[in-house]
Formats: structure tokens, C-alpha cells, sequence
């Protein structure tokens, strides 16, 4: 009886090591895409408007550190989460700081 709950736990955790595998090459394939997007605009600078490429890198940039955050850096899975309590104080502290010192001056 014991050998076979070992068995499964086996294959389950293979299946769920393997499916991790292809979603950290799948989020990889996509950080290069958005990589190569950057670069592409910053080549195509005198063709497009700074105020359409700025705002734009910063978007690709964003999306990466959420691609780094739970894909890399496993912050989807359980156990995490006081973690994320204070990497989101963090931001939020961070905006709240750049805000107001973008309306006082």
C-alpha cells in the first residue's frame, strides 16, 4: 500500500516539474521577444516619437519584472505570500514617494 502512494507522488511531481520547465521557457521565449522589441524601437528612435518610445520601453521593462518576479523567482507558488506583502509596500511606498515629489516641485 505505501509503495504505490510513493508512485504517485513520483509521477505527479514529474508532471508538475516538467510542466514548470516549459512555462520558464515559454515566459523566457516571450522576455526575448519583448527584449527585441525594445531594442527595435530604440533603433527605430529618429522614425518614432520619444514621447510614444519612453513610455513604451517603461511598459516592456514593467512586464519583464513581472515575468521575473513569478516566473523566475517563483513568486506564484505558495509560501510566498509575506513576500509579496512587502514587495508590494515597497512599490506602493516607492509611487506614493515619486507622486509626491512630482506634485510638490
Amino acid at each position: 500500500m505505501q509503495m504505490k502512494y510513493s508512485k504517485v507522488d513520483v509521477h505527479y511531481r514529474q508532471k508538475r516539474s516538467k510542466e514548470e520547465v516549459q512555462h520558464q521557457l515559454i515566459t523566457f521565449s516571450i522576455m526575448i521577444f519583448l527584449t527585441c522589441l525594445a531594442f527595435s524601437a530604440v533603433a527605430l528612435q529618429e522614425k518614432v516619437s520619444s514621447m510614444f518610445l519612453v513610455p513604451f520601453i517603461l511598459l516592456l521593462g514593467c512586464v519583464q519584472v513581472i515575468f521575473q518576479l513569478y516566473y523566475f523567482m517563483h513568486m506564484k507558488h505558495r509560501g510566498h505570500e509575506m513576500v509579496r506583502f512587502f514587495l508590494y509596500s515597497g512599490i506602493a511606498v516607492g509611487f506614493i514617494t515619486i507622486l509626491t515629489f512630482l506634485t510638490i516641485v
